[in-house]
């Protein structure tokens, strides 16, 4: 079932039209294909490097997060 164009979609800009074709195209694909597609992984340094950890206290766990791992993943302290 195809959902009617937004109003002022044919007066919209080249980058809109083409942005509401990708999200059309998207949603007609079968959900599992769409589940493959949403999640992307994205490997994390350190984090990604052992198969699990674990700390006695939340407070060793961000002391460990503050040492070990690259600030642009966002778990160091603000």
């Amino acid at each position: 079932m195809k959902a009617d164009p937004p109003a002022g979609a044919d007066q919209a800009p080249d980058s809109t039209r083409d942005w509401i074709a990708d999200f059309e195209a998207a949603a007609r694909r079968a959900l599992p294909l769409r589940f493959r597609y949403a999640f992307i992984h994205t490997y994390k340094p350190v984090m990604d490097d052992a198969t699990y950890r674990s700390f006695d206290t939340m407070e060793e766990y961000r002391r460990w997060c503050q040492e070990s791992l690259p600030e642009w993943l966002g778990y160091g302290r603000v």
